[in-house]
């Protein structure tokens, strides 16, 4: 079985950004957060995580940057709703947040934070445990269909942090 989009992982990482799947656009495209209509990268720059807009398919260049980017489901494509919870891998990406022990690590929807913890429950924002050492935060996803719940403040809580 082959990954939709690998990871893209290295030591020393500022913040890891962490999705459910990629979106159909971005498995089309091999590409992190190409869907129209996502805020994620114009997001990066407006909260002073990267210099300049960087364009879905040049997602490896923000490594320069101290960021990482990987999913839940490895193996699985598509919206949310379309997802079987025997997409998720959490043990998996539980044991290499461990070992890559980035400063932060931030969920890009409650869908992927509530996942990961096991419950429909949870805020935005910062979480009041770790993992390891690294701070885990909740942020609201950047897709064009979740406009509804949209708010940069928690984004800018994330770079803020980093940049400490």
């Amino acid at each position: 079985m082959t990954e939709v989009l690998p990871d893209l992982l290295a030591p020393d990482l500022k913040v890891i950004f962490c999705g459910t799947a990629a979106g159909n656009e971005s498995a089309r495209r091999g590409a992190y957060y190409a869907g129209r209509g996502n805020k994620f990268w114009r997001t990066l720059h407006d909260v002073g995580l990267t210099p300049q807009v960087i364009v879905p398919d040049a997602f490896a260049s923000v490594l320069e940057y101290g960021i990482g980017l990987t999913d839940l489901a490895k193996f699985a494509q598509g919206m949310d709703h379309t997802l079987k919870a025997s997409d998720f891998g959490v043990e998996a990406f539980h044991a290499k947040i461990e070992a890559i022990n980035p400063i932060a690590l931030a969920f890009t929807s409650k869908k992927a934070g509530s996942t990961y913890y096991r419950t429909k429950k949870i805020a935005f924002g910062r979480q009041p445990d770790r993992i390891g050492d690294t701070v885990v935060f909740v942020l609201p996803s950047p897709s064009g269909a979740a406009n509804r719940s949209w708010d940069v403040k928690y984004w800018q809580e994330v770079a803020e942090f980093v940049r400490r």
